[in-house]
């Protein structure tokens, strides 16, 4: 029977093991053995910092060093043992390791906790995700881009409270979610500078009396720097709420555009259509084809969203130190990376199987007096102060409603009785390609300045 020493490290503490219910309880091996190789990688900068220091001998650091090779070959293969009664990734491997090579694997525990083991683990596993999830959108910038690039002079509808508004490229609406995604980018981005701090050395809480080096292992490990202050080293979790933040707001954007595709994929738009490989069929229905794919990010952004506010209300009571509390911090976290890279992965590829229907989208603008503005500024143009032009029109949108038209089929002498200041011609204004023409400047429809837009992205992602 096994004795509480050999499976506790803190046992002589206490009078009686810990129960089974409360075991299964408390361990968090089930899910944190993800970050396993970057807890490995972790200790091997920290023993050889512990050998540069003199706090362990150079055999000792070659024994630490040859086990966690054998243990890191052993977890790739599928080969390691994981335990439940060793609690955790770090017991797991220190386990293992002392196995291995005796004594040197217990001294490798020497000047650090696993509050600041577990700290610089995260921030490991966390540095390698932001930089995947940053190539991943990078990758659906590319998709939309690419989209983009042929329909600069496909003319849709311009929505606002989801009525026709104005026309415009669907080129220019795709490069409204380009430009999202890079500021998605730029969070990302601005967010790993904060993960990449080490925790490491801080210890427990209060740091340690050996005489540690943490800058050498922040080099080794290609940290910016320390966290300056050990209590907030091991307690902190801003960083990984930070990241969560960033993640619902990438899964909210996409939740936008997977919404616009599911209303222009149905026949009622018919503007699009998705590739058969992201949608399925109906169980008693057999004409059906389901945006699917779209249909769960839509749902997924809002798991992303919960994630946030479980790590949030993680946090917000918790006294410094470090407090067990915070096991709970990687299941939304780990959710949240899984959830969103697949969700990346699998956009890109759909915006690539997506067929547009111009002719339903020119249709679509036709019937909204979207070129209503353009008869406004075209009276200002003549002097008509905006709100008489505004009225004037309104009273023209009106009576073409009335005739069952567009007002670009009004007679001239129908629209010179809303004012007498409009000319013949007034029908190159009303066209749907001499409303695009018109907002001709930076950030406008206009066909060249999208095309400029698009040159300016594929510039920006080659640098």
């Amino acid at each position: 029977m096994a004795t509480m020493q050999d499976n506790q490290t803190w046992s002589g503490r206490f009078n009686e093991p810990v129960a089974e219910l409360v075991k299964r309880y408390t361990a968090s091996v089930d899910f944190d053995k993800r970050l396993a190789l970057y807890d490995i990688q972790g200790s091997l900068a920290h023993a050889q910092m512990l050998a540069t220091c003199n706090i362990i001998s150079a055999q000792d650091m070659k024994d630490i060093q040859r086990g966690l090779a054998q243990i890191e070959n052993e977890i790739i293969s599928g080969d390691f043992v994981w335990q439940l009664d060793l609690e955790d990734v770090h017991l797991n491997i220190e386990k293992r390791l002392t196995a291995l090579v005796g004594d040197a694997g217990k001294r490798l525990h020497t000047g650090r906790s696993r509050n600041d083991q577990v700290a610089t683990d995260i921030r490991l596993y966390l540095r390698s995700e932001t930089d995947n999830i940053i190539a991943l959108l990078k990758g659906l910038q590319t998709s939309l881009l690419d989209l983009a690039q042929h329909h600069t002079h496909t003319i849709m509808p311009g929505f606002t409270h989801l009525q026709v508004a104005q026309p415009v490229s669907f080129a220019h609406h795709l490069m409204a979610y380009f430009e999202m995604c890079q500021r998605d980018v730029g969070r990302f981005a601005d967010a790993r500078r904060r993960v990449n701090r080490l925790p490491l050395g801080a210890a427990a809480l209060a740091g340690t009396s050996y005489p540690i080096k943490r800058e050498y292992v922040a080099e080794l490990l290609g940290f910016d720097g320390v966290c300056e202050n050990s209590l907030d080293a091991v307690s902190d979790r801003d960083f990984a709420i930070e990241f969560t933040a960033a993640s619902a707001l990438v899964m909210t954007h996409l939740s936008r555009l997977s919404e616009e595709l599911i209303l222009w994929m149905n026949p009622r738009f018919g503007f699009i259509d998705i590739a058969d490989r992201f949608c399925t069929g109906s169980s008693i229905m057999p004409q059906k084809k389901n945006p699917d794919v779209p249909e769960l990010v839509r749902g997924k952004a809002g798991r992303v969203n919960g994630n946030l506010v479980a790590l949030l209300t993680l946090m917000k009571g918790q006294p410094l130190a470090y407090n067990k509390d915070n096991q709970e911090d990687k299941e939304p976290l780990f959710d949240t990376v899984d959830t969103l890279t697949q969700t990346l992965r699998i956009y890109a590829d759909m915006m690539r199987g997506i067929t547009v229907k111009p002719e339903a989208m020119r249709r679509a603008a036709l019937q909204g007096y979207a070129t209503a503005t353009d008869l406004a500024d075209y009276l200002v143009k003549k002097g008509l102060p905006f709100r008489d032009a505004h009225e004037a029109v309104a009273l023209a949108v009106r009576h073409a409603e009335q005739k069952g038209c567009d007002l670009a089929e009004l007679k001239l002498d129908e629209l010179q009785q809303f004012s007498t200041l409009i000319a013949d011609d007034i029908y190159a204004v009303l066209t749907l390609e001499g409303s695009l023409a018109a907002r001709n400047h930076t950030g406008g429809t206009a066909p060249n300045q999208v095309e400029a837009a698009i040159a300016r992205a594929r510039k920006l992602l080659a640098s």
